[in-house]
């Protein structure tokens, strides 16, 4: 006797309709080629990892609508049956409003997912339907704001120093009661950014989770060539559980040359009556290969990659912004720091007379013990003849549970 199939409680819609012009490509974003498949391809995959069934609506432009559902038909094999493909709108809400209109009568929550977000994965869309099955309400995932955030007039004049404590970077999946998601959009009478303003709009309430940095939308070429790098590293997979691999180590290094123009910060401290290091940031070469060592141990890429090696708001940026947001991504990714150890290797600064102060305020912003030790090359290479500086790291980090459902950022 063949038992039936339960009908799905839970259907993604995956809005996939945008141009993406800012990419620069000439296919819409969605069909854009992502490492041998299509970006619409990559963002099916965490959704057929998922323990339960759920129904998937695929919302696309009218010109692509067959190429849709080939991607489509190929990603769900066997599954096909849970999906359908829909016309898209004129914009991102006319696009998501086609979608609510293929939902199935059994569907009680619905998570909205952009395409672009193609790297998203599995655990963050198990994390909102785990929430809004608790709470009852919409949720989206948030990510910490970093970097200090200015709010300036139509002439770009600042105005103030925005409290980002009480910010947050949002992303996608987002979830919603369904019932609570269709009323808000019969009664939408403007376009909104996200569907979880327009619930805000409608009435509602949002609550936040813990986002994920895999999660980030791909919007320009320099987006697009990111995601290339992390599914040739392999650091778009999920890192392993406690009760897997719960130990990784990495290794990181950094080199400098020296710039007497520039102020020395080193090891996340102030060097008076130093030559300074040349760099985008302040060339903290203690702290840069103390970030890379902790992303690789993650599996997270480094530094470069995450954070820009030319990014404006970078420009003379410090150890603690560097360190705070990298360890912010290991939390992310279901990791905590052990121990750090990071070798200076340079003629100067006279190091040993700072080494317990640097190494108390690395601890604190690591967030575990961090040693640093200091030596020469005996007039060897570019730190022997005085040209600069290198640091050679190297971290211990371990699986940490991962957030549970209901916690916030």
């Amino acid at each position: 006797m063949t038992v039936p199939t339960p009908a799905p409680r839970v259907a993604i819609i995956v809005v996939a309709a945008g141009s993406g012009t800012r990419l620069g490509e000439p296919l819409p974003k969605a069909f854009v080629e992502l490492d041998g498949r299509s970006i619409l391809s990559r963002s099916l995959d965490p959704v057929f990892g998922l323990a339960d069934p759920v129904q998937i609506v695929v919302v696309a432009p009218l010109s692509h609508l067959e190429h849709a559902r080939d991607i489509v038909t190929q990603s769900a094999g066997s599954a096909s049956d849970a999906c359908s493909v829909v016309v898209g709108g004129d914009s991102r809400q006319a696009s998501v409003a086609s979608g609510l209109a293929a939902l199935l009568p059994s569907i009680e929550t619905v998570l909205v997912h952009d395409a672009a977000r193609a790297l998203a994965p599995g655990p963050l869309f198990e994390r909102v339907i785990a929430e809004v099955d608790s709470a009852g309400r919409g949720v989206i995932p948030g990510l910490a704001v970093s970097d200090t955030i200015k709010r300036v007039d139509a002439s770009s004049t600042v105005l103030e120093t925005v409290d980002r404590s009480q910010l947050s970077a949002v992303q996608t999946p987002q979830a919603f009661p369904r019932a609570e998601l269709v009323a808000a959009y019969e009664v939408a009478d403007r376009e909104f950014t996200d569907d979880a303003a327009l619930i805000q709009h409608a009435g509602g309430t949002v609550a936040i989770v813990d986002g994920d940095p895999l999660a980030f939308k791909i919007t320009t070429p320099w987006d697009l060539r990111r995601a290339q790098q992390l599914l040739a590293e392999g650091s778009h997979s999920s890192p392993p559980s406690a009760s897997a691999l719960s130990i990784r180590t990495g290794v990181g290094v950094d080199a400098h040359a020296l710039d007497p123009a520039q102020p020395l910060w080193l090891a996340g401290l102030f060097w008076p009556d130093e030559a300074g290091l040349a760099g985008h940031s302040d060339g903290d070469a203690v702290a840069h290969a103390l970030c890379d060592a902790l992303l690789s141990a993650a599996g997270l890429g480094d530094i470069g990659g995450i954070f820009g090696v030319d990014d404006p708001r970078l420009e003379g940026a410090h150890a603690d912004v560097f360190v705070l947001e990298t360890v912010r991504l290991l939390a992310g990714a279901g990791f905590a720091p052990s121990n750090v150890s990071v070798q200076l290797v340079g003629n100067r600064p006279r190091f040993a007379p700072r080494k317990q102060e640097a190494e108390k305020h690395l601890s604190a912003l690591v967030g575990c013990p961090v040693s640093v030790s200091a030596t020469t090359t005996d007039s060897m290479g570019f730190t022997g003849r005085g040209e600069g500086v290198a640091a050679i790291a190297t971290a211990l980090i371990v699986a940490a549970a991962r957030p549970t459902a209901g916690s916030g950022t």
